[in-house]
């Protein structure tokens, strides 16, 4: 998905209707099999830019959520996890994105979510009452005034509702549910047994845009975000983890590593994360095509309230300031002054090109405060689409003024770095990494260190490739959702 902005809109005057009538049973760090959206096959330019048992720290060394991929360098997309939720478990497949604060999935309720999803997959629907452990948050529970609950007419007896919407008007509409989430974690090298965790995630009533696509379906997100409603956040302040995790998006082999936990290799240096900020913002301070820099002024990185960079493995592309992404795209086409520029569906800027790009095309590195650089090669920021090639580097200012000056950083830029997120530290750091090898965490509670390796979800198995896409959709009022059943 591209840029998103978080909105939660809790609408109890006009979903009083949901009540909690049932009470359920009550119900750290693991292995989430994750997997790669376009593995097998070529994204659409319009897929590409739309979607665009654990009980304390002390026994744990991290949780890994195993991802997969194309083993192509040539396909993007987004990445997405196989988590088991309720009692009994059934699984469900969910793409992580560290721009999202929510974890959901499509529930019972959601009459128009597809019953297959991507390459005709199975899906699942979540209902409450399937699960021993599954019960539903009412409004006037902390964790719904957190969000911004608690509104005028809230009782025990009224479900706590949630509206996500996106940065491109798609939106997640429902309410809130508590169950155990299944996982595996970290119990030697390479070795992993079976987790698990209470943790209150979103119960998806209503999807639009391609969230209710039977052609790119997913069960849900798997939200990774620094707020405390996060999947992160719930462990962590349950004890079973420390607020640190890691991503390596092997954009060669496909797969890759995601684990929760402290990395101790490879070692990676840091940059702050800038503070009070929603996302993963962090300061960069220049940008470098080949070994040139590019004119720009500290402003440049800077606008309005848009302070930063944004980090997030949940948007596919790589979106620029105009200042910023026309001086780019133009230092990078005047390596090849006689290519003949084709505009395709009014946003790419691609070319015929039949040569080696990392011969024929400069490297561009993005410097960070902190000194901290990272380096995207001509082989990552072009992609073939039929018989031409197009640059992967995005105007943030052509689709609604709200987007204009904003700087994300997708998997275009991600893939084949080991990232880091350090929340206790308020830090975020890079290397490039082979990211089909291994890291080690360490527990901080007995210091133990343990590998914990690269996996690829197989294309052949039944939980295999699935996406979400989200298209430009301005968000519907005065939708009800149904009735808890």
């Amino acid at each position: 998905m591209e840029l998103r902005f978080l909105f939660l809109v809790i609408l109890l005057s006009v979903f009083n209707f949901l009540t909690l009538d049932r009470a359920y049973g009550d119900g750290g760090a693991g292995v989430i099999k994750v997997n790669y959206k376009f593995a097998g096959s070529d994204p659409s330019l319009s897929a590409l830019r739309a979607h665009d048992d654990v009980r304390h720290l002390a026994i744990l060394a991290g949780v890994d959520l195993p991802l997969g991929g194309t083993g192509r360098p040539d396909s993007v997309g987004l990445y997405y996890a196989k988590i088991g939720i309720g009692t009994p478990s059934k699984d469900y497949y969910v793409q992580v994105d560290t721009g999202s604060d929510i974890t959901w999935v499509n529930c019972i309720q959601c009459h128009q979510c597809p019953r297959r999803g991507y390459h005709d997959i199975e899906l699942t629907l979540y209902n409450p009452r399937d699960s021993l452990t599954g019960k539903l948050i009412s409004c006037d529970q902390d964790f719904c005034k957190e969000i911004g609950g608690g509104l005028a007419g809230c009782n025990a007896n009224t479900s706590c509702l949630y509206t996500e919407v996106y940065g491109d008007g798609s939106y997640s509409m429902g309410y809130f549910v508590e169950d155990v989430v299944q996982y595996d974690r970290v119990s030697g090298d390479l070795q992993t047994k079976s987790a698990n965790g209470s943790v209150i995630f979103g119960c998806g009533a209503r999807q639009s845009g391609d969230l209710g696509s039977s052609d790119d379906a997913l069960d849900g997100i798997l939200g990774f975000g620094k707020s405390n409603t996060s999947m992160l956040s719930q462990l962590a302040s349950s004890g079973r983890v420390k607020k640190m995790f890691a991503h390596c998006l092997d954009g060669v082999n496909g797969g890759g590593i995601f684990a929760i936990g402290h990395v101790v290799r490879p070692q990676v240096n840091t940059t702050p994360l800038v503070p009070d900020q929603p996302h993963y913002n962090v300061n960069m301070t220049a940008v470098q095509v080949g070994l040139d820099f590019l004119n720009l002024t500290a402003d440049a990185f800077m606008i309005g309230d848009n302070k930063g960079a944004i980090i997030d493995s949940g948007t596919t592309l790589a979106y620029l300031p105009e200042v910023i992404y026309d001086q780019l795209v133009n230092k990078i086409l005047s390596w090849q002054l006689d290519l003949k520029l084709h505009t395709l569906h009014d946003q790419y800027t691609c070319f015929d090109y039949s040569g080696s790009v990392d011969d024929g095309f400069p490297s561009v590195t993005l410097h960070f405060q902190n000194s901290l650089s990272l380096k995207v090669y001509p082989h990552e920021y072009l992609f073939p689409f039929e018989d031409l090639m197009c640059i992967g580097w995005q105007n943030s200012g052509v689709e609604t003024q709200d987007k204009r000056n904003v700087t994300v950083l997708g998997d275009l830029v991600l893939s084949n770095k080991l990232v880091l997120y350090d929340l206790e530290k308020q830090a975020i750091g890079w290397t490039e990494y082979n990211c089909s090898s291994s890291i080690e965490l360490k527990d901080e509670i007995t210091g133990s260190v343990h590998l914990v390796g690269a996996h690829s979800l197989s294309h052949g198995c039944h939980f295999d490739v699935r996406a979400i896409i989200f298209l430009l959709m301005a968000l519907l009022h005065g939708l009800l959702l149904p009735p808890i059943l």
